[in-house]
């Protein structure tokens, strides 16, 4: 028996069914980021709660909210208390907004910061693009935060904020890594108790594939998430080996992250879903 199957399945105890969509709102730059244009805060907030609107009215089951104007991203010992603070009231907002599970990725890789704002804004998960290896990544080299992370989510009492960590991660150099496969790398993220493998790309739009997510699938008892590249037209095989998937590029107009949700797209693919489950 692994791991893994001495623990509840995530998605269903959260979600309530065993196929999900995940919609993730990038939120405008933060205060402190150099993209960051001033003015009140509280305009990205509304922004952050028009996209979730957009979302919750297409019919997905849950939302990250994910720092992704924040760019270039910081090292997670280098992300400041604004950041953090501006978070935890955009997550609250969204999750009193739209009664959905809420999630929460800081970038790059703040671990520590995401279950904070978890903690303090009431939500679900938070996803870790880099949980339980090193990796040379666009900040540098990160490591993976899963033994810190754990002891401080029990410091906190934060022990029902679940973790979805991503397998082979997108936007890293796998050189620290290379001597070992893909399915021991998802093996990894099981025994340092996460709760969800997440499958992704090489990078935000990238899909996951077919082969990495059947391989990853086949070397975790762990629900497979698909966290990139997801879109109507790959969707219905993603569908048939994955507990679900987290969605934004493609159903953003143009299909470009930046650019806010399309309510078309986003209710298209939704009806592709729905015929799915």
């Amino acid at each position: 028996m692994s791991v893994g199957q001495l623990r509840d399945n995530a998605i269903t105890s959260l979600f309530g069914r065993p196929k999900i969509v995940i919609g993730v709102i990038h939120s405008r730059a933060l205060p402190g980021a150099p993209r960051y244009r001033g003015g009140p805060v509280a305009e990205i907030y509304d922004y952050a709660l028009a996209e979730a609107q957009r979302y919750a009215e297409a019919g997905v089951d849950g939302l990250i909210v994910e720092n992704h104007g924040d760019i270039p991203f910081l090292k997670p010992d280098a992300i400041g208390p604004e950041t953090a603070a501006c978070m935890a009231v955009m997550t609250e907002r969204v999750r009193v907004a739209t009664g959905l599970q809420i999630g929460v990725n800081v970038l790059a890789n703040g671990a520590l910061q995401a279950l904070s704002i978890a903690q303090a804004a009431g939500a679900s998960f938070i996803r870790v693009n880099q949980w339980s290896n090193a990796y040379v990544a666009n900040e540098g080299i990160v490591e993976g935060p899963a033994a810190i992370a754990l002891r401080y989510r029990r410091t906190i009492g934060a022990e029902a904020v679940r973790i979805f960590a991503d397998v082979h991660v997108k936007h890293g150099a796998h050189a620290i890594t290379a001597d070992r496969s893909i399915e021991e790398l998802a093996r990894d993220n099981e025994f340092f108790d996460a709760d969800v493998a997440i499958a992704t790309g090489q990078r935000t739009g990238n899909a996951a594939t077919p082969e990495e997510l059947a391989t990853i699938a086949g070397a975790t008892s762990l629900p497979v998430v698909v966290g990139s590249g997801v879109s109507e037209g790959n969707v219905e095989r993603i569908m048939s080996t994955a507990s679900g998937v987290i969605v934004a590029s493609s159903l953003k107009k143009d299909g470009v992250w930046w650019n806010p949700v399309d309510p078309a797209r986003a209710r298209s693919f939704m009806r592709v879903v729905e015929d799915l489950r």
